[in-house]
């Protein structure tokens, strides 16, 4: 309950509701833009100041592994599954969604267990950007599977190019650079980057995800007229991931704060990376079918409810 209170949860489901009732509130673009840098800044400093304190361990190394196991993984299950009630291509495009991660809600299960009191390693923000690029691999590589197995006549998805786009997102390259940058700083920076790192980014939260509540709201109503399993999957995928990647730190013995985001990761799917890979790799699927399942269903089950729940498994 104390997650659900949460303000910046409170002000989600706040956007959820002026978007149901089509309210005209909105956040302008180039704000919604700036929040998602900003955040995504905060928390690669965040990110390399822990990993200025404790190093890099084989422990480390091996939840990084995980990570991108559980990306690889995740997105092939997915595949298997969907298929069998599924046209193969809106299975692919599914499956390539749910096995890529969301950062928000990645940013959004920090500031949980932060307030829980429950510490994690910083390089979990590595894991996140890492497990990025195996969904939108496999995207591509599912894709041109179904074309060629179909005898379709439309020109395969090129990946070197698609690849080196999604390599070099911005995004992604934001975190990562910010977390160098707080790696070599250290404690001194951190002190000097507090006001702006720490002290603002609660707020920043709360606001961008009173426009993430905006577009979820709008998303949902993308599913109207799709098969049942959509939404089964949409809710019951996350727990099984989620299940999943909880086993899998159990059997390695792993810190439970990075096990929860571990579980979290696995649980989210991407509304943004890997949408913009498909529209390229499979425009024939429609894009309110995957948009509707992950920013539509998924985001705000994990944000509302599955975060706190993921927590509570973890610490049981």
């Amino acid at each position: 309950m104390s997650t659900f209170l949460d303000p910046a949860v409170l002000f989600f489901v706040f956007g959820m509701f002026a978007g149901a009732v089509k309210s005209n509130l909105e956040i302008p673009q180039p704000i919604a833009r700036f929040l998602s840098l900003y955040l995504l800044m905060a928390l690669g400093l965040k990110g390399g100041f822990a990993l200025n304190r404790s190093g890099f361990t084989s422990q480390i190394a091996t939840e990084l592994c995980l990570a991108v196991f559980l990306a690889s993984a995740i997105p092939l299950i997915g595949y298997w599954i969907l298929r069998m009630k599924l046209n193969n291509r809106d299975a692919a495009a599914i499956a390539a969604t749910y096995g890529s991660v969301s950062a928000v809600t990645f940013i959004t299960a920090t500031q949980a267990l932060d307030q829980a009191g429950i510490s994690f390693g910083g390089h979990m923000a590595a894991a996140m950007a890492l497990m990025e690029s195996p969904a939108i691999i496999l995207a591509i590589i599912l894709a041109n599977k179904v074309r060629s197995s179909e005898g379709d006549s439309v020109v395969p998805a090129r990946m070197s190019g698609i690849l080196r786009e999604s390599f070099t997102d911005g995004a992604q390259l934001l975190l990562l650079g910010s977390m160098i940058v707080g790696l070599i700083i250290g404690e001194a920076g951190e002190k000097l980057m507090a006001p702006f790192s720490i002290d603002l980014f609660k707020g920043m939260l709360a606001f961008f995800l009173l426009d993430m509540g905006l577009m979820a709201a709008k998303n949902f109503s993308g599913l109207k007229g799709k098969p049942l399993i959509t939404p089964i999957y949409a809710v019951g995928a996350p727990l099984i991931h989620a299940a999943i990647a909880l086993a899998l730190s159990m059997l390695l013995g792993l810190p439970q704060g990075d096990s929860i985001l571990l579980m979290v990761l696995a649980a989210s799917a991407s509304y943004i990376a890997v949408p913009a890979v498909l529209r390229h790799a499979l425009p024939e699927v429609n894009p309110a079918l995957y948009m509707g399942m992950s920013l539509g269903i998924t985001f705000p089950f994990n944000v509302i409810l599955g975060i706190p729940l993921y927590i509570q498994i973890a610490h049981a």
